[in-house]
């Protein structure tokens, strides 16, 4: 059960630095840093926001329109925190 408890985290680790990427690269396109319209830059950043959609979707339909402004992100990183916090707490029920 141990493991089960190490590779929820690791899904956790991998899907939080994931968002944070996709974060930062939407603010580098943003600020003009990073083109889109390059092969490479284009395929990461609509791979990422593919792969993200089923998280940040939901999260969207909840939150207010903010005008431009969007903080699925932010939501997607403090719930990605509550679910560690609550699986380190409930640590003995996988032991």
């Amino acid at each position: 059960m141990q493991s089960i408890f190490q590779i929820l985290m690791m899904v956790l680790d991998l899907v939080y630095y994931i968002i944070i990427a996709h974060f930062i690269m939407s603010w580098l396109i943003q600020f003009q840093v990073l083109n889109v319209r390059q092969q490479l830059v284009g395929q990461i950043w609509y791979g990422l926001s593919r792969l993200l959609e089923p998280i940040y979707g939901p999260i969207r339909r909840i939150l207010p329109q903010m005008g431009g402004l969007d903080l699925s992100p932010i939501v997607a990183l403090l719930g990605i925190s509550a679910l560690r916090i609550i699986l380190i707490n409930n640590y003995a029920a996988f032991t």
